[in-house]
């Protein structure tokens, strides 16, 4: 089962043509991301602070299907898998709320959990496997 994180688009996040940035949809999906972090109880201060670990993104990519607007509201599925022991991969489904969820764009992050001593690929912590596990659709409940 996804996490569903709720977003309405401000005008902020848009062009001067009024639709949505295309980078901020990169932003959107990483608002999904903190707030499925959160969800499963990881401290959010300490995990971007990176005292243990860091965790950047190796690789982002976003299909754009339809614009968006100021005024929009979205739900962001996100859906997280193991590629390997160091590293996993975040789906993200964004959806526009109308009178059904209208599929509006895609996105895909790909992430890599370094040691913070020499920046080197290390297994991912508890933490992080607990929370890859909770938010892969192919689990079962």
């Amino acid at each position: 089962m996804p996490f569903v994180y709720l977003r309405t688009v401000k005008f902020q996040d848009t062009d001067a043509a009024g639709v949505v940035y295309f980078a901020n949809v990169l932003n959107f999906c990483h608002e999904a991301y903190e707030a499925s972090l959160a969800e499963t109880d990881i401290d959010l201060q300490d995990f971007f602070r990176g005292t243990k670990a860091a965790v950047p993104i190796a690789h982002a990519r976003v299909d754009f299907l339809r614009p968006l607007y100021c005024g929009d509201r979205l739900a962001i599925h996100l859906t997280a898998q193991h590629r390997d022991s160091s590293a996993f991969r975040v789906d993200y489904q964004i959806y526009k709320m109308t009178d059904s969820e209208q599929l509006v764009s895609r996105a895909v992050t790909e992430h890599i959990y370094l040691k913070n001593d020499r920046r080197t690929r290390t297994s991912l912590s508890l933490e992080l496997r607990n929370w890859v596990q909770r938010w892969n659709p192919n689990q079962e409940s």
